[in-house]
């Protein structure tokens, strides 16, 4: 916040060279602060920037960066700078940069750190991907359950400040194995002599390291939690996972989902870090793969060719009811995908959501098909344009868009569940493909029911 409102301010000083007052003024900023400021900075100027920050905020604000900042600072780093940095970053982040540098880069930057953290950031990098174990950091506070409220005041004391967080203490019996964890409030409000055995429950949640992260972010949220421990196959424990990581890895996944219901391969970077003709190629795969949907729109037009020829007014009706059908279906789409995320429900409840769809897609298509009724009877009385078929142009508008705006809602809210009992990514039923899916089978609804009504009459 911070950052863009003195932004040319800072640029001035930078420009002047008085770094001093530059120092001065970033001496009193909040880290995530400072971190927000260089990232809105040119890439050049960014290092000059970070050299000239107070020696304590350093690692804090570097941890703050965007990766794409990392590595712009980092580029411009010796390795003796590098070392000292990269050193002193907690491992959870410093494997998340990690996984955004070349191979080469992260063997380089392995040999710069002490034989302690090489040892930890291997560990933590010979996970797989998109596993807990990526996202987890070692530096925690555990007891045994036979020590006293007093004994763990003491070793909080001597090695607290090395945690990632002092929130909850973990409990592990002789082998290492978690039996508890317990609060920090549980702990300061117990006597000094009482043993951490009469606090403990036994009643813990944790995280295997080789789970999915996705599964993690569901546990965060279920149990509404700060930190979870990480536990191996022995059910040892060997790290814990915060929510910092958590919320990362969430708007990961949220801005992927919406990626995909837009219609587009879900980008690696951001927006203004992709370039152009990565962002023309995700993009490009999905729109060939509506194009030949569209195809077959034209197809179905081409079929009833006749009949338009000979009522050219059933036309004029054409984008409204192929444009309500695919505006149901997106609605429907997005809400059942967003639910599905939210575990909601599952694919056992589809048939509840089909006739709830079923039901909303009736009384919408009812009301739309109402408004169009009434459009064609107000524009028939002011001019006439319709002609003596008015009134049977009027019900195939209506019937057509009650009729395709149920298969809409239908379409809409079962593609998703079906791709799910598949085991495949919901998301991908994207909205434009669905949209697609309406219009091709609504135009058929469409002309279909104009050939009843119309039939010996305009057609």
């Amino acid at each position: 916040m911070f950052g863009n409102l003195l932004l040319p301010e800072i640029l001035e000083l930078i420009e002047a060279k008085d770094f001093r007052t530059l120092k001065e003024i970033m001496s009193e900023w909040h880290p995530a602060d400072l971190a927000e400021l260089i990232s809105d900075l040119p890439e050049a100027t960014q290092f000059v920037v970070f050299r000239f920050l107070p020696k304590k905020l350093t690692t804090p604000v570097f941890e703050y960066l965007s990766v794409e900042s990392q590595k712009t600072i980092l580029e411009s780093m010796g390795n003796k700078e590098i070392a000292a940095i990269i050193n002193d970053l907690s491992p959870d982040d410093r494997t998340s940069l990690f996984e955004e540098l070349p191979h080469s880069v992260v063997k380089n930057m392995l040999s710069l750190l002490s034989k302690e953290e090489r040892d930890i950031a291997k560990t933590l990098l010979g996970y797989p991907e998109e596993s807990v174990g990526r996202l987890m950091t070692p530096e925690y506070i555990s007891v045994k359950e036979d020590v006293t409220i007093e004994d763990v005041l003491e070793k909080i004391r001597k090695y607290g400040k090395d945690s990632e967080t002092l929130d909850v203490i973990y409990v592990i019996d002789e082998d290492g194995k978690l039996v508890d964890d317990l609060t920090i409030r549980q702990i300061l409000l117990s006597p000094p002599q009482k043993q951490i055995a009469k606090l403990m429950d036994y009643k813990f949640s944790s995280l295997n390291a080789t789970d999915d992260q996705e599964i993690a972010v569901d546990i965060f949220r279920k149990y509404d939690c700060y930190a979870l421990p990480v536990i191996d196959n022995d059910g040892c424990l060997i790290g814990i996972v915060t929510i910092d990581d958590i919320l990362e890895v969430a708007e990961e996944e949220t801005t992927e989902d919406i990626h995909k219901i837009g219609g587009i391969e879900a980008l690696d970077d951001s927006y203004m870090q992709t370039s152009v003709f990565d962002l023309i190629r995700k993009r490009a795969i999905w729109l060939i793969v509506l194009f030949f949907g569209e195809m077959l729109t034209a197809s179905a037009m081409s079929h009833f060719e006749g009949d338009i020829s000979k009522a050219v007014v059933l036309a004029l009706f054409v984008p409204l009811i192929i444009s309500s059908g695919g505006n149901s279906g997106s609605q429907a789409t997005s809400l059942i995908i967003r639910g599905l995320a939210l575990k909601e429900f599952g694919f056992s409840d589809w048939w509840k959501i089909m006739k709830r769809e079923l039901v909303s897609g009736f009384i919408l298509g009812f009301i739309l098909g109402s408004i169009g009724f009434i459009r064609i009877w107000l524009w028939q009385s002011i001019s006439g344009i319709y002609g003596p078929y008015w009134l049977s142009i009027g019900f195939v508008v209506m019937f057509s868009l009650i009729g395709v705006v149920m298969w809409g809602t239908l379409s809409g809210s079962m593609l998703p569940l079906l791709l799910k009992r598949l085991k495949l990514d919901p998301a991908t039923s994207s909205a434009p493909f669905v949209a697609t899916i309406v219009d091709v089978t609504g135009l058929i609804l469409y002309f279909s029911i104009a050939q009843m009504l119309l039939g010996g009459k305009l057609l």
